[in-house]
């Protein structure tokens, strides 16, 4: 008997440079770590096709330094449009309070 556990998990392959992998993942991560393979090998290929990194394992490396390196710039990017955003909201909200306690001097 297989528990539940096991039926909602997929067996994937995936092939990043000419070479299948399994992978398991639950039914619903199918569609992404199908999409995230296909990336990861296009990125590889660049990498390889460069001609400037020769090896599997050395490929493979320079590809996650790539994509931390821009994972890292967006979450950054990110964090300054929040900080910017949080600035920009504290300002507004400074404003009505002072147009409401205009107002309300106004009202007396």
């Amino acid at each position: 008997m297989s528990s539940e556990k096991e039926r909602d998990v997929a067996r994937v392959s995936v092939r990043i440079l000419e070479k299948e992998y399994f992978v398991a993942c639950s039914h619903e991560e199918r569609s992404d770590l199908l999409d995230s393979a296909e990336f990861l090998n296009n990125k590889m290929k660049e990498i390889r096709d460069s001609g400037k990194v020769v090896g599997l394992d050395r490929i493979a490396v320079i590809a996650a330094l790539n994509l931390a390196n821009e994972l890292l710039k967006m979450q950054n990017r990110e964090k300054c449009a929040d900080e910017e955003f949080g600035g920009r909201l504290r300002a507004m909200r400074e404003r009505i309070d002072g147009a409401l306690t205009g107002s309300r001097q106004l009202e007396l």
